[in-house]
């Protein structure tokens, strides 16, 4: 932990990531004295016009901007789960590698949890509907308003969870 000119001490940068190659869900977050604190959220939203390769190369891109801007040490990345639609997921996996391999190359730590896991530590509940994992991460990262879209709310709560996970990782 530092001490900031405010006297605040904070904690490392946690980046969380939703994967996806039309929406990549960002969120960004530190700890503040003993709060988390959203830097960022947002998304990382692909050309639907353009081939799927330069989509992917666009995603590394702004991934690693984003990595350059924010400096986190860990990432907690959403493993996939998918038992509908094979296409969506083939692409998603293309994505989520990318994602993977930028992290990888920025020395950027990688966690990986499944969204149960990312439910039940965020609200106790391993099927909280997507209004109640909103309203959790206004809650705890002291939010004006609940984050959105969906993709942004989702990597917060992902980042959020780095902390019970951190202990499994090298920092």
């Amino acid at each position: 932990m530092l001490k900031t000119k405010n006297q605040k001490t904070v904690g490392p940068v946690i980046l969380g990531i939703d994967p996806g190659y039309g929406l990549v869900g960002i969120g960004v977050i530190q700890k503040q004295d003993r709060n988390w604190k959203s830097l960022y959220h947002g998304c990382i939203k692909t050309d639907t016009k353009a081939c799927f390769s330069a989509r992917l190369l666009q995603i590394s891109e702004d991934l690693g901007n984003i990595i350059r801007q924010y400096q986190p040490v860990a990432a907690v990345v959403e493993k996939l789960y998918f038992n509908r639609n094979t296409t969506t997921a083939i692409d998603v996996a293309q994505a989520r590698g990318v994602i993977m391999l930028t992290l990888l190359q920025n020395g950027v730590q990688v966690c990986e949890l499944t969204p149960l896991q990312v439910k039940q530590f965020v609200s106790g509940y391993g099927r909280a509907d997507k209004a109640q994992m909103k309203q959790m991460m206004k809650l705890l990262l002291s939010l004006d308003k609940l984050p959105s879209p969906d993709d942004a709310a989702d990597a917060l709560a992902l980042a959020y969870c780095w902390e019970s996970h951190s202990k499994f990782l090298k920092l």
